[in-house]
This record gives structure tokens, C-alpha cells and sequence, in this order.
């Protein structure tokens, strides 16, 4: 069984910093790719940043320049600094992990989600 847990959402004003935590545990031999994705109310869920095994990042244009994805392998934790935030950040932010199980399944998993809201 694999979990990814989400920390770090909360309420920040406009031009404010967050960083949200996601933990991967259980079975897991290998993690391949691991992304933040959100969902603001009404919208579909759309990728925010990603970053692969092999460390070259990808971003929303929307976000770049203010958020960076980072991730320590040995923790099997990925990060989403978020700087120079603004209310159209407002969402529910999703880790997911591209990763290979104990039972040698590859499959994408996904955490429970955490609020962001920016507003004054």
C-alpha cells in the first residue's frame, strides 16, 4: 500500500509564500516522476509543476518564476515553494507520484489534497 501526504496548504495574503510538503511511504522500489496539480472550484485539474527522476523541472506558465519543485530522493518527499502568490492561486493542491510498487506495478498516485487560499 502507498500514501502520499500532503502538508502545508493554509491561508496566506496576496504576494505571500507557502511550501507544501508531500511525503510518498509504503511499497515503493522506485519513484519515477512527482508533480504538484490543482484544482480551483469549477476549473479541471491542471498540472503546477513536475519533476522526473532525473531532476529537469517542468511548470504551469502561469506559475513560473514565482513557484519551484524540488524533491529529496531519500526522503521520497517532493516540495512546492510558492512565492509572490496571488488569489488566482487559490485551489486544492494535489501531489501525485509516478512510481513502480512492491508488487513491480507502475502506476500514478495521488495525495488527499490541500486548500491554498490566497486573499487579504
Amino acid at each position: 500500500q502507498v500514501q502520499l501526504v500532503e502538508s502545508g496548504g493554509g491561508l496566506v495574503q496576496p504576494g505571500g509564500s507557502l511550501r507544501l510538503s508531500c511525503a510518498a511511504s509504503g511499497s515503493i522500489l522506485s519513484i519515477y516522476a512527482m508533480g504538484w496539480y490543482r484544482q480551483a472550484p469549477g476549473k479541471q485539474r491542471e498540472l503546477v509543476a513536475a519533476i522526473p527522476s532525473g531532476g529537469n523541472t517542468n511548470y504551469a506558465d502561469s506559475v513560473k518564476g514565482r513557484f519551484t519543485i524540488s524533491r529529496d530522493n531519500a526522503k521520497n518527499t517532493v516540495y512546492l515553494q510558492m512565492n509572490s502568490l496571488k488569489p488566482e492561486d487559490t485551489a486544492v493542491y494535489y501531489c501525485n507520484a509516478d512510481l513502480l510498487d512492491g508488487d513491480y506495478v507502475e502506476y500514478d498516485y495521488w495525495g488527499q489534497g490541500t486548500q491554498v487560499t490566497v486573499s487579504s
